[in-house]
């Protein structure tokens, strides 16, 4: 849950160390630019570094589901999590927390660290070579990023709650090949559609909600603008009130129910 976080993590920094050599040149070029390319090329190392922390929590999540309530029965764990009092019930609600509380818990706290990292280290830099230390901290005011961070995180977890859910009750249900049967299934049907009625219907769902989120959980940023306020961006109200998020969560909550009766007369692999 949290090694692969932090490799991430020190990558990015190594990457910024070296970054850090070219840091005072990049800044005097970045000032000629136009107000807008210029704040993106002051942020977009500490965007990509949380974004770089975010799609690794979800990689871990996702395959943490593959692999949870198959690699029980594998290694026949299962026998004795069955001689408890635990119901199959708290089980699954305990492995579906994993994904849904555990791994946002992680990678929050770790990509605010490395953003903190970078802007000190950056800052330091920038006030040896004799350039304006708070240049950094000017396009990227943390506390704002901070919050806006925690709402992506928040956002997305909430989206993928049928994703994590459909891949729990894989894991319930299938002996092996997980990983095969979670891609393969959607993608058969999206193939038995398109053939037999010409439509995508299917595959139009399954990419809104992989990437929906962005037009329901935020608003359009203004035009040319000199610098993007990420409060203003954020949209919860509109999240919120969305029929694709509850609808989501109510797939959800049925493929954990299936996971649950699947894994109730499930042996040892």
């Amino acid at each position: 849950m949290y090694l692969a976080p932090l490799i991430v993590a020190g990558v990015v920094l190594f990457g910024f160390l070296i970054r850090l050599t070219r840091l005072p040149h990049l800044v005097r070029m970045a000032s000629a630019l136009p107000p807008m390319k210029q704040n993106f090329a002051f942020i977009s190392p500490l965007a990509g570094a949380a974004a770089a922390i975010v799609v690794t929590g979800l990689i871990v999540a996702a395959f943490y589901c593959l692999g949870t309530m198959n690699g029980e029965r594998r290694d026949r764990s299962i026998l004795f999590w069955k001689s408890l009092p635990v119901s199959d019930l708290t089980a699954v609600l305990s492995k579906a927390c994993v994904p849904h509380l555990i791994v946002p818990a992680v990678i929050f706290p770790i990509a605010v660290v490395v953003q903190l990292v970078m802007l000190l280290t950056g800052s330091a830099v920038l006030a040896a070579s004799g350039l304006d230390a708070g240049v950094l901290w000017s396009h990227w005011p943390m506390a704002k990023m901070t919050l806006a961070l925690l709402y992506i995180v928040g956002v997305i977890t909430l989206w993928y709650a049928p994703i994590y859910g459909w891949l729990l009750l894989v894991s319930a249900w299938a002996r092996r090949m997980t990983f095969l049967w979670a891609i393969l299934t959607p993608l058969g049907i999206s193939i038995v559609e398109r053939i037999a009625f010409d439509t995508s219907y299917f595959g139009s769902l399954v990419k809104y909600r992989l990437t929906g989120f962005v037009a329901e959980a935020f608003t359009a940023p203004p035009r040319n603008p000199s610098v993007i306020d990420p409060i203003a961006l954020l949209a919860p109200v509109k999240f919120l009130s969305a029929p694709g998020l509850w609808l989501g969560l109510l797939v959800s909550v049925a493929f954990l129910a299936g996971a649950v009766w699947l894994r109730r007369d499930r042996e040892p692999a």
